[in-house]
């Protein structure tokens, strides 16, 4: 079982947007000295709308290779063209991938029935375990909760990154689908009601940040300690909220950068957080006591 506080891993890049391997290793065992559950490499957090096909599985290699199995890497591998999202799966699958993650195709908003194809044929395709990912105020489509429970019929669906950030949508997946498939939360805001509610993690851009903290928090839910939960998620709230003060990933970069932790880098059409909204990571990041 893939659960607990999954990274949506940032894409370090140099000022000149190149890639910046050196920043992604030691983000990398950042992240497992840290406690961080699982790691998604190249998912939307991790810019997979601008890198190349060839960079993204360049990247899904290093980060493989570099956990070598000490923590599950996911695979970010969706894309809007079935047979591209195909190749991505396939691809991670030989580089040794756990489990691969896949958006609804986004712009191209295709119906319910073509997308339980979508998703049918790529399982079909891929003997790899896979989970759905709905985030419909970014692709512009809903993977409807009816549809899931379609997939949640296929072998290796094993989960859903539900971003809706709907908690009633989210109770009524969790008892439609959660005897055979693990509802993921991915909304770092709503993510402690969520498993407080039977789900099973956090795909989090919050973890970039704070990881030991959410590995906690998500542990302390998935247990069912409301109290200790709620409690720290409230203190990470102001992280919650304002890593989305613009596009993600732009101030979670931003953030990191603060933290030195990663460089500048960010590929158009991103382009680094407004001056305006520096004050509001910033103080974010002094509230969770994260110096700068």
């Amino acid at each position: 079982m893939i659960s607990g506080s999954l990274v949506a891993l940032v894409t370090p890049m140099l000022p000149n947007g190149e890639l910046d391997w050196q920043r992604l290793h030691d983000l990398v065992e950042f992240h497992i000295e840290k406690g961080t559950d699982g790691i998604v490499a190249v998912g939307t957090t991790g810019e997979s709308a601008t890198v190349t096909v060839e960079e993204h599985c360049q990247i899904l290699k290093r980060v493989i290779d570099q956990v070598n199995g000490r923590i599950p890497v996911i695979a970010g591998t969706g894309a809007n063209s079935t047979q591209e999202a195909v190749h991505l799966t396939a691809e991670a699958r030989a580089l040794g991938a756990d489990a691969c993650l896949l958006v609804t195709p986004y712009y191209n908003k295709p119906t319910q029935e073509g997308l339980y194809r979508h998703f049918e044929a790529i399982a079909a395709s891929v003997a790899i375990p896979q989970i759905l990912y709905n985030v419909p105020g970014r692709t512009s489509v809903d993977l409807l909760n009816e549809t899931v429970e379609r997939l949640a019929g296929l072998d290796n669906i094993i989960a859903i990154k539900d971003a809706t950030g709907d908690l009633k949508r989210g109770r009524d997946l969790i008892q439609r689908c959660s005897d055979r498939i693990a509802v993921i939360s991915g909304d770092d805001e709503t993510a402690v009601e969520l498993m407080l509610m039977g789900g099973k993690g956090d795909i989090s851009v919050t973890a970039n940040v704070v990881p030991a903290e959410m590995h906690q928090l998500c542990a302390l839910a998935i247990d069912g300690q409301a109290e200790e939960a709620r409690a720290l998620n409230e203190r990470l709230m102001p992280l919650h909220k304002n890593l989305f003060a613009e596009s993600n990933p732009i101030p979670v970069k931003f953030a990191l950068q603060e933290m030195r932790l990663i460089d500048s880098g960010i590929r158009l059409p991103l382009t680094p957080l407004s001056p305006a909204c520096h004050k509001q990571v910033r103080d974010a990041l002094s509230s969770c006591g994260i110096k700068v």
